[in-house]
């Protein structure tokens, strides 16, 4: 169940800021990058996006596609190397699901080129994908209510691995600054407000 944080009505800001600024780019088929630290209300935000952007959208969320708990930093370049290149070209993107269970890569999907894409998921924005994004957005919240959101969603499963995801955040963050990539950045303590780097 989703915190008080995640609900419709707190990210409405966010919602019409980032709706906002896809229709002022006039695109055909926008390019929608979510990045931000584990427990932040990405995939709350990205769900909520797809049903409200108009036309097909499609959703590719980078949870379907880390490779294990220590493959932040491999899914980002993948993103990047893989579907958002190829997409930008005109060309299908391509990803390999990772089935967790069995800790390998599974079947190969197909991004289309002429799709509204939204992207979601920590190690999404770096300064190769921000290049191509038409709204890149950050977000980000107190680690407390981050964590007990995340551990609330997935369990015990994800609490011995907590401490070791959010060291590749760090990094992550302190390599490409996706805050100051993002049109748009995000914090429940000060709501929306658009970046000034962009």
């Amino acid at each position: 169940m989703p915190s008080r944080s995640s609900e419709p009505g707190e990210l409405g800001p966010l919602l019409r800021s980032v709706l906002a600024a896809v229709a002022r780019s006039g695109e055909a088929a926008p390019l929608v990058v979510i990045d931000g630290r584990s427990g932040a209300g990405k995939s709350t935000f990205a769900r909520m996006l797809q049903q409200h952007l108009p036309g097909e959208v499609d959703l590719l969320p980078l949870d379907a596609f880390y490779p294990g708990w220590d493959g932040l930093t491999a899914a980002s370049e993948m993103l990047a190397d893989e579907v958002i290149a190829p997409r930008a070209a005109g060309e299908p993107g391509r990803w390999r699901r990772w089935d967790w269970d069995r800790g390998v890569a599974a079947e190969e999907h197909l991004v289309a080129p002429g799709r509204t894409l939204v992207v979601e998921g920590s190690g999404s924005l770096t300064p190769r994908v921000a290049a191509y994004a038409t709204v890149s957005v950050w977000m980000d919240g107190p680690a407390p209510q981050r964590r007990a959101r995340a551990l609330a969603r997935d369990g015990e499963t994800y609490a011995p691995h907590w401490e070791r995801w959010a060291a590749q955040e760090e990094q992550h963050v302190a390599r490409n600054r996706p805050a100051d990539l993002a049109d748009v950045v995000y914090d429940p303590s000060t709501a929306c407000t658009s970046a000034s780097s962009r």
